[in-house]
């Protein structure tokens, strides 16, 4: 028979030939098995139904019904939604055949390669060719579309299979013939997606047929899926049909996929009608809120305009408290619900508008503006009420504020003129100093300005009684009494304070003589007194000298000082002999000296005690600059002893460190031979130990005697120790370096030669023979080995090589590159992809869905080391993968 489609098919792309020829397994040149044709024929033609009963017709005998190609047309227009060519209606066979190939071109059409199946076999009634042509229809417009995890067609379908039933026990769905048989996994598919429909822990896996049965009848009954298989056959079948299972439970996933459509739109209907009954609650709120308020400023305004006078201040101010607690308490709540009005206003418009709604229209009168033309006239009210109130106020205060303000001001000037005669009257200068006089003197003086400053208040006080007597104020009497005794009291004071002022005067002039001769005293006094307490603080001074110099100079210094000692007698005599003429001069005019010298408080007794314990001071400051000079000589004897060996262990340490810088850029004869000769390098080294010791202990010895310079060494105990630790550490780089490059070459299978020339190549860049490149000599040696680098990729190479951004590549990291670059690696990607997957393409997932999707241990083991999701879409035991993945992979890897 030719081939009707083959030529059509030739140009098909691979994608889709690959997938039908994967599924093509039909056997056709051998006869079905019974029991499978059986299967299938009852399956295909319950599955044909299921599309025609759309467009009101069915099958009864596939093989029959299918012949004239009119209903095979009418299904192919309800599974794929287009319009096929208009079918031929004659009885003829060529018409039937014309019909056929329609259908067929349609399935050519779509990318579906028919192998031997032509029209003239559909419409000769051939079972085996129509039911692999229904077959290859099911494959295309029922399975092909289905994709899970980058797998499509029979293995997407087995793969979303497999991860629905996974956390149900006795399913194990591995194909899609035996792993069916108990009826288990028909009945686990529906409990995962409506686990109200099946109670999946009454079932027993030992009853299959009453599993297939039930699974069966509830996928007709709630799920729209017609029974297309029947449980006997299933059962008495050693392996049941594949394609017969295929087809039956693709139905499972496209109903279960079209479930969401449903619920998403059963959603957005909830939506729409919550956000209409919060609109037409905030209206009905606006409205109340509205009328409140406009009430409230009706029953207000009458009693802000009410303008009664009362007769008192307090009346008055009775007045002011009423409409205080207005504006403090009554006002405030109302000025928030005014404001809460309007914002509710304009939130419900925006809303309105949001949702496509007609803007809000309050009834009449409450309006916003409406509302604000009421609060106007509330607040044009208020403020003329409280003018009103506060003129009242001002008005009846006047005449009290007269007397008050007299009152005041009298009792201020009555409690400043207490005790001021006593004051006056009294003889307190006879007994005084010349400074006490002088004093007083002044505190007259101030006194006199004083009074003088008060001669406004008496004028104020009596142009204050004037006016209210001119005001006819009731309580004049009083007021006029009160005047009268404060201007005569006034006139006593001024005679008072001259007679006081003369009296002063007159003594200032006896006790001015006395005085020149203690202020001479006490001038000469306080430099010596300073300069003895300043001698002996010197000679009680501790001292801290670090070297000879030091304390030479402070001896010179001391010597110093003794020289100036006979002068400084001289002078304490001086002072003494005018204390004496201060006594002579007393005696002889017979005036009594009232206490001590009024300029100083050094006496002639303090002056000679400090003099005699400086004295006794001197020797015993000459002891100790002495013993501190020899305690300085022993220092320096050990500063030499520790320079000397100083600098010949830090001679070594430098020449040591040279000698390993050569050896570890030179490397002669193998790493073997290498690494024993860098051993004994490093016994030689310990073996100078001993000297290090010795240096300690001559540092321990100056550390004791607190010596913190040498003048005789530039080297430090720490630098030295740091040397030392260097030139150990340097040792130990370089064989450990050595054993590194042992464990590459042996691990990395790099021969000497290789090594070798990796070794020849980087000494012969390492143009400062430091063991470590530059970037720019790094990049210099990459070029020399061939390669071709970008600022790109060189960059990505110093990211391997220099992690640390250094700047320097050592030879083990160069080594390192050299036999790894070229090495795959893994990255992240495909385990996000995976996770978004199972997370039903959420920046998240949940441990449910974790344990559902993954074999247990893995998915605990994911559980346990997830973080906490807190995205702005989290759910309650959401999960963050992509952190996870983070940590799987890396932060490069992403």
């Amino acid at each position: 028979m030719v081939d009707y489609h083959a030529a059509n098919n030739q140009s098909s792309t691979g994608g889709v030939q690959t997938y039908m020829e994967q599924e093509n397994d039909w056997d056709r040149d051998l006869l079905l098995d019974p029991a499978w044709e059986k299967q299938q024929r009852k399956t295909f033609t319950a599955w044909c139904n299921s599309h025609l009963r759309k467009a009101g017709t069915q099958i009864d005998n596939i093989e029959e019904d299918f012949r004239d190609g009119l209903k095979l047309m009418l299904l192919l227009e309800v599974i794929s939604g287009e319009r096929l060519p208009k079918p031929e209606r004659g009885k003829m066979r060529v018409h039937k055949i014309n019909n056929v190939n329609k259908a067929l071109d349609f399935i050519a059409s779509k990318g579906v390669k028919l192998v031997s199946i032509g029209a003239e076999e559909i419409v000769d009634g051939n079972a085996k060719m129509t039911l692999g042509m229904i077959w290859t229809i099911i494959l295309r417009f029922a399975i092909q579309d289905i994709s899970v995890e980058e797998t499509s067609a029979k293995e997407g379908l087995l793969l979303w299979c497999q991860r629905k039933t996974a956390p149900y026990k006795n399913v194990n769905v591995q194909n899609f013939h035996i792993s069916w048989k108990d009826g288990l996994a028909f009945n686990a598919l529906i409990h995962r997606h409506r686990p109200d429909l099946i109670d999946y822990d009454s079932l027993r896996k030992d009853d299959p047929v009453t599993n297939l049965n039930n699974a069966f009848e509830v996928a007709e009954k709630h799920l729209d899926i017609p029974k297309m298989l029947d449980a006997e056959d299933i059962v008495g079948t050693l392996r049941p049909d594949e394609k017969a299972i295929m087809t039956y439970v693709s139905c499972f996933y496209h109903a279960f996929s079209g479930a969401q459509k449903a619920e998403t739109a059963a959603n957005r209907i909830c939506k729409v009608l919550a956000v209409n009954q919060e609109n037409e609650q905030m209206m009905e709120d606006y409205e109340k809120l509205a009328s409140d308020l406009l009430e409230w400023i009706r029953r207000t305004i009458p009693w802000l305009e009410n303008r009664t006078q009362e007769k008192t201040v307090n009346d008055m101010q009775a007045k002011q408290e009423d409409f205080r607690d207005y504006r403090c308490v009554h006002k405030p709540p109302k000025v928030q619900e005014k404001c809460q009005l309007e914002i509710s206003f304009n939130t419900l418009q925006t809303k309105l508008r949001l949702s496509n709604r007609p803007a809000f229209m309050p009834s009449e009168g409450r309006m916003v503006s409406d509302i604000n033309g009421a609060w106007h006239t509330l607040e044009g009210a208020e403020k003329g009420y409280e003018e009103w109130i506060l003129s009242e106020i001002r008005r009846l205060e006047r005449l009290e504020h007269l007397a008050e303000k007299f009152h005041q001001k009298a009792a201020i000037h009555e409690s400043w003129t207490d005790g001021k005669e006593a004051m006056l009257t009294q003889k307190d200068y006879e007994t005084s100093t010349l400074s006490e006089v002088k004093a007083l003197l002044r505190k007259h003086e101030a006194f006199e300005s004083d009074l003088a400053a008060h001669q406004d208040r008496v004028e104020q006080i009596a142009a204050i009684a004037q006016e209210l007597n001119e005001l006819d104020y009731y309580d004049s009497a009083s007021v006029n009494a009160r005047c009268q005794k404060i201007c005569d009291q006034w006139d006593i004071l001024g005679s008072l304070t001259q007679n006081r002022k003369e009296s002063l005067e007159r003594t200032e002039k006896q006790l001015e003589s006395i005085d020149e001769h203690y202020l001479e005293y006490a001038k000469r006094a306080a430099p010596f007194n300073n300069w003895m307490e300043g001698a002996m603080e010197d000679l009680q001074d501790m001292f801290i000298v670090h070297n000879i110099e030091e304390i030479q100079g402070l001896i010179t210094a001391h010597e110093q000082f003794k020289s100036t000692l006979a002068e400084a007698n001289k002078e304490r005599e001086a002072i003494q002999a005018i204390q004496a003429e201060v006594q002579k001069i007393a005696q002889s005019n017979g005036i009594k000296l009232s206490g001590a010298n009024p300029y100083t408080t050094i006496t002639p007794e303090s002056i000679d005690s400090k003099w005699e314990k400086a004295m006794a001071m001197v020797p015993l400051r000459d002891n100790a600059l002495q013993d501190e000079l020899n305690k300085q000589n022993s220092n320096d004897n050990l500063r030499a002893t520790f320079a000397t060996q100083a600098n010949t262990v830090g001679a070594y340490i430098q020449a040591k460190m040279e000698e390993i810088g050569r050896i570890s850029i030179e490397m002669n004869g193998t790493l073997e031979d290498q690494l024993t000769n860098l051993k004994e390098y490093q016994k030689t080294i310990m073996s100078y130990m001993p000297e290090i010791n010795k240096l300690e202990g001559y540092h321990q010895l100056i550390q004791e005697a607190l010596i913190f310079d040498n003048q005789y060494t530039s080297y430090t105990m720490e630098h030295l120790r740091v040397g030392w630790e260097q030139l150990l550490t340097t040792i130990a780089r370089t064989i450990n370096e050595v054993e590194n490059q042992i464990l590459t070459r042996d691990a990395k299978g790099i021969s000497q030669e290789q090594l070798y020339e990796y070794r020849a190549s980087f000494n012969h860049f390492d143009k400062k023979r430091s063991g470590q490149m530059v970037s720019e000599d790094f990049r210099a040696l990459l070029i020399s080995t061939g390669n071709s680098l970008g600022d790109s990729e060189f960059n990505r190479i110093m990211g391997i090589v220099d992690p640390n951004g250094s700047g320097a590549v050592t030879f083990q990291a160069f080594i390192d590159f050299m036999s790894t670059e070229t090495t795959d690696t893994d990255t992240a990607d495909q385990v996000i992809a995976s996770f978004k997957i199972l997370a039903a393409d959420k920046s998240f997932i949940t441990a449910e869905e974790l344990r559902r999707e993954l074999p247990p241990d893995q998915a605990e083991y994911c559980i346990a080391r997830m973080a906490p999701y807190s995205g702005p879409d989290a759910a309650p035991g959401a999960l963050d993968y992509m952190s996870f993945s983070t940590a799987l992979y890396g932060e490069s890897d992403l």
